[in-house]
């Protein structure tokens, strides 16, 4: 199993957009690094959901239910898109204050390349924050 970050604007589309829908296309990367990261996602991997530009805090779970496949959104046909489904809201979001502070995440790809929507972690780094979150 592999373990993800992937960033959405709450105002375009929330962690309690997800949770209504039950299921939704996570469509609209238009980032080749992302795409790369989205194409090594396989079904059953595990995800948080981080609000960006509102919130910047990790708020829940979600698990990949539908692999790699042509995004909707993308006339050219060049961008794929994963289905992604809620697996639970965190018990407290954690921030990004939070994990730029937490020596034990130093080395969490999204820390270091702030701009990319879709990053991979490692599964301590997920425990990690999982752990976070329920202190």
């Amino acid at each position: 199993m592999n373990y993800w970050l992937m960033k959405s604007e709450p105002d375009v589309f929330s962690y309690d957009d997800l949770v209504a829908k039950g299921k939704a296309e996570w469509d609209g990367v238009r980032n080749h690094a992302a795409q790369l990261n989205m194409k090594a996602m396989r079904k059953g991997d595990l995800c948080f959901f981080y609000h960006s530009n509102i919130g910047l805090e990790v708020v829940g779970v979600m698990e990949i239910v539908e692999e790699a496949a042509p995004d909707s959104t993308d006339e050219s046909g060049k961008w794929i898109a994963v289905h992604v489904a809620p697996r639970k809201k965190l018990a407290k979001p954690v921030t990004l204050k939070a994990m730029k502070a937490d020596p034990a995440l130093s080395d969490m790809v999204m820390l270091r390349q702030s701009r990319l929507s879709v990053a991979p972690l490692t599964q301590a780094q997920f425990q990690h924050i999982i752990a976070m979150s329920e202190a």
